[in-house]
C-alpha cells in the first residue's frame, strides 16, 4: 500500500502578512505550500494555490502567485494528470488554482463549502466556477487505502488535514490546522504532558491531536511553513 507513495511539495508563491495580523510590530512574508501525494491510483493535489482577488485584498497581502501548471512541472506532472483535489479550506491562497481543473472531484468538508457559499468568507468566483465538482464529507474519510481526511477545525470550522501513510512512515499534510511547525510542536509536548499525567496547570491543545496521533505521524507539513515537525525520536 504504501511503498509506492511520494508526497512532493510544491511553491505556489508567497504573501506579506500585515503587522496587525502577525501579533508582533513587523509584516511577516509567508510561503504559500501545496502537496502533491502520487500513488499507484493516482495524484492528489493538495491545494492549488493564489487565485484572483479584489483590488483592496490584492493590496492588503501583495501576493506573489507561482502558476499551478509551473510548480507541478517541477514535480514532474502536469494539470491533465491531476485525479483529486483536496483543500484544507477555502480562502483564496489555498484554492487559487481549482478552476484550472474543472471537473476533477474536490474532496471537501461540508462545512467549510456551505460556510464558502454564505458569503464573506472567500472569493466567491473560485468556488463555484464552471466545472467545479465538489465530493462533500462530514467528518473524517479513507478516500484512497492508507489516505485519510481528517477534520482539522480551528482556522476555519470546516478546516481538514491529509493524512499519508508511506513506506517510511506517515505524512500529515496539515495545511493551516497551524500555522508553523513550532505551534504544532507545542500542542504535541502540552498532549505529551497531559497523557503522561502532569498535574494542572497544563496548556490546552487542539482535541483532535488525540486522532491524528492514532496515526502516528513521522512527518507533518504545513501550508504557510516550510519547516517540517518530526518526532523527537527521528
Amino acid at each position: 500500500m504504501a511503498t509506492k507513495t511520494a508526497v512532493r511539495r510544491l511553491d505556489l508563491g508567497y504573501f506579506v502578512r500585515p503587522a496587525p495580523e502577525t501579533g508582533g510590530p513587523q509584516p511577516r512574508v509567508e510561503p504559500v505550500l501545496g502537496y502533491l501525494v502520487r500513488r499507484d491510483e493516482g495524484l492528489i493535489l493538495f491545494d492549488t494555490g493564489i487565485g484572483a482577488v479584489d483590488p483592496g485584498t490584492e493590496a492588503h497581502y501583495r501576493p506573489r502567485r507561482r502558476p499551478l501548471e509551473a510548480a507541478l512541472a517541477s514535480a514532474g506532472a502536469t494539470l491533465t494528470d491531476v485525479d483529486l483535489v483536496v483543500n484544507c479550506h477555502l480562502h483564496f491562497d489555498h484554492c487559487g488554482g481549482n478552476a484550472l481543473l474543472p471537473d476533477r472531484p474536490i474532496l471537501v468538508q461540508a462545512t467549510e463549502l456551505a460556510t464558502a457559499r454564505r458569503g464573506g468568507h472567500t472569493v466567491d468566483a473560485l468556488v463555484d466556477f464552471p466545472g467545479a465538482t465538489y465530493q462533500e464529507f462530514t467528518g473524517e474519510a479513507e478516500v484512497w487505502p492508507g489516505v485519510w481526511i481528517i477534520p482539522t477545525p480551528g482556522h476555519t470550522e470546516g478546516h481538514q488535514s491529509l493524512v499519508v501513510r508511506q513506506s517510511d512512515g506517515t505524512v500529515l499534510l496539515a495545511g493551516q490546522a497551524h500555522d508553523f511547525a513550532s505551534e504544532f510542536g507545542s500542542d504535541q509536548l502540552a498532549r505529551t504532558a497531559a497523557l503522561d499525567g502532569l498535574e494542572p496547570p497544563l496548556p490546552r491543545y487542539r482535541p483532535w491531536l488525540d486522532r491524528l496521533g492514532d496515526f502516528d505521524p513521522r512527518r507533518v507539513l504545513f501550508a504557510h511553513d516550510c519547516s517540517v515537525w518530526e518526532p523527537s525520536d527521528r
